[in-house]
């Protein structure tokens, strides 16, 4: 049995990691611990806070005792806000205090694209146009070439989890553009789980969506690979075999 910890912000859109959990397979268990998510705003300073180290502190000893093997700060906005070195010290301190491999959702997208083999990307925010930003520059910090971002100015999780795939369709199709490699989504309010067979099959393209990348995170950093058609292009491929 693998067993990964998540640690996820308030309640928005926390059903896709039981969704996720069921398409992985009986010997992957999903274990989500929500943190305190103090004000719930799309703001600079609230994200601040929120991925603050004595918000997460509690649940990562949460996510220690039950037996853990990786633990990921599935949240993208608290983590990227910090910049690439503060995200980075960020993810040092989750896995001093849980004594485990750590990530967050910010590097999880990192790592997916390059796993889907893109160097140009395009992002579809719900984020407000400033924070959205931001994630642009934490990819650029990584080498990652943005061709545009398009952020819809929602400023809380909550109205995030309410979208309908109709919405979440709108936006990956607004971000697209024709030299994107693939889309991001990023955020863990959004449900995507359910939708990213349908987003691929419209965009032609690998679609990366929040939760998807933060539970593929997970098995990366516990040594797992699984093949999952129905969580899209980032779950098909297939690791590279040495000669």
């Amino acid at each position: 049995m693998t067993a990964l910890g998540f640690l996820y912000p308030g309640h928005s859109g926390e059903d896709d990691y039981p969704r996720i959990e069921q398409l992985l397979g009986s010997d992957i268990r999903v274990d989500l611990v929500h943190t305190d998510i103090g004000e719930d705003a799309h703001r600079v300073d609230a994200l601040l806070e929120m991925g603050s180290p004595r918000r997460l502190a509690a649940g990562v000893e949460e996510l220690r005792l039950a037996g853990a093997d990786a633990v990921v700060w599935a949240c993208t906005s608290g983590s990227f806000v910090h910049g690439w070195a503060g995200a980075q010290e960020q993810v040092r301190g989750l896995a001093q205090a849980a004594g485990l491999p750590a990530s967050s959702t910010s590097f999880a997208f990192v790592h997916a694209v390059r796993e889907v083999g893109a160097r140009r990307v395009a992002i579809g925010a719900t984020y407000p146009q400033d924070v959205a930003q931001l994630f642009a520059e934490f990819l650029g910090a990584a080498g990652i070439e943005v061709v545009d971002v398009v952020g819809s100015g929602i400023i809380t999780a909550a109205e995030v989890g309410t979208w309908t795939e109709a919405e979440v369709l709108a936006l990956a199709r607004a971000a697209d553009r024709p030299e994107a490699e693939a889309v991001l989504l990023p955020d863990t309010a959004l449900h995507t789980a359910a939708h990213i067979p349908a987003l691929e099959k419209d965009l032609g393209k690998p679609v990366l969506t929040a939760n998807q990348v933060t539970i593929w995170e997970g098995l990366r950093l516990a040594d797992r690979r699984v093949n999952a058609p129905e969580l899209g292009a980032l779950f098909t491929r297939e690791p590279v075999v040495q000669a």
